[in-house]
């Protein structure tokens, strides 16, 4: 029977996609790489798969391992269980935007290119569908095409540059013959529907800066112009879904696919949506980026105080959109479109309210 392999789990997206994925491939079956520290949230989320859809039952197996690690840090019968492994999946990565260069790189350069290796030692044909970022842009000035790369592009942080080196290796990989998709989705926010997430981090550093601020008016740092710089928000529903029919298509093999909003919303939007749904009522201030980052990273307690960390602001005065050509073209009559955000932005902060004990930190 044909296996597929999971990293990521049970992280954000992948306790998300892999029972899509096991309904679509009924002939399969999945197996996770997890950390031995999150072996007990791993088998909690199986259970819970479990009983929401039951064709998930019996056929998930976990193995303990580490993508930091050569081998993958499999044992002998962990490497006799991916033997049957003809597609991998890979989205275990460090997302913090604050993470140290080692780091990053252990995880996100290293960890990509011992999967690689993985790929390249199964005894049968694998495919790899690889989860990038579209931050692998950097700083990139204008509208930033899915088919490039390296276009001299700039990094804000470590999250990036070697999310940008783990993607240079991955696009060797297939020149090299590899058959593989990336999948580049903007930043990630919770179920349209629902709201729900595992997470609070991104554009909910904004939430919380608005809620911190006593009384009925917020103070918000105009840092870019708010009605140009446009924030890349995509929820969680949207890319699960998308990668989930993209990676059966036999058009996809090679390709790249920006997984965001083809129309985001401007910051100002991005504000104006959140700062209504709690009642405040925004004055924004005109400060330079520099400055402004300068004093939440250095003055003591002020991101604390604030509930916003300084590399998030960099986001507001970003000066990248992001083509979608591909996936918009390649998602055509299947039914999987991005809402808009003004569909969902309320949903986000309520969920957000009513789940106050759920932290910033995301599984890496």
């Amino acid at each position: 029977m044909d296996a597929l392999l999971l990293t990521g789990f049970p992280g954000f997206l992948g306790s998300a996609l892999l029972p899509r994925l096991l309904a679509r491939r009924p002939d399969s079956t999945a197996v996770c790489l997890v950390q031995p520290q999150h072996l007990a949230t791993a088998r909690e989320r199986i259970d819970e798969l479990e009983r929401e859809h039951p064709h998930v039952k019996s056929r998930v197996e976990l193995v303990t391992g580490d993508i930091t690690a050569p081998d993958l840090g499999l044992d002998a019968a962990a490497r006799a269980t991916v033997e049957d492994v003809t597609e991998v999946w890979h989205l275990a990565a460090v997302y913090d935007l604050a993470v140290p260069p080692a780091t990053a790189r252990r995880v996100n350069v290293d960890g990509t290119a011992h999967v690689l290796d993985l790929c390249g030692a199964l005894p049968r044909p694998t495919r790899l569908q690889y989860v990038s970022t579209c931050y692998v842009s950097g700083r990139y000035a204008g509208e930033f095409g899915e088919d490039v790369l390296a276009e001299g592009q700039r990094f804000r942080n470590h999250y990036e540059s070697t999310k940008y080196e783990a993607e240079e290796l991955v696009r060797a990989a297939m020149a090299g013959g590899l058959a593989a998709t990336i999948y580049r989705p903007g930043i990630v926010v919770g179920d349209s529907t629902t709201g729900e997430t595992l997470k609070f981090d991104g554009p909910y550093f904004i939430v919380e800066y608005l809620r911190r601020q006593p009384g009925p008016v917020a103070i918000v740092p105009k840092v870019g112009d708010a009605d140009v710089v446009r924030v890349c928000l995509v929820p969680r529903d949207f890319v699960v879904d998308a990668m989930d029919v993209l990676s059966v298509l036999d058009l996809s093999v090679g390709r790249t696919y920006a997984l965001t909003d083809p129309d985001p919303p401007t910051a100002r939007e991005v504000v104006d949506a959140f700062s209504a749904r709690l009642g405040k009522r925004v004055v924004w201030v005109p400060l330079p980026l520099t400055p402004t980052r300068m004093l939440i990273d250095r003055v003591p307690g002020m991101e604390w105080l604030l509930g916003l960390p300084a590399e998030a602001v960099d986001y507001f005065a970003s000066p990248t959109t992001y083509s979608t050509s591909n996936a918009t073209t390649d998602l055509e009559g299947t039914g999987v479109h991005c809402p808009p955000f003004d569909e969902y932005a309320d949903r986000l902060v309520d969920f957000m309210r009513e789940n106050a004990d759920i932290g910033s930190k995301a599984m890496v």
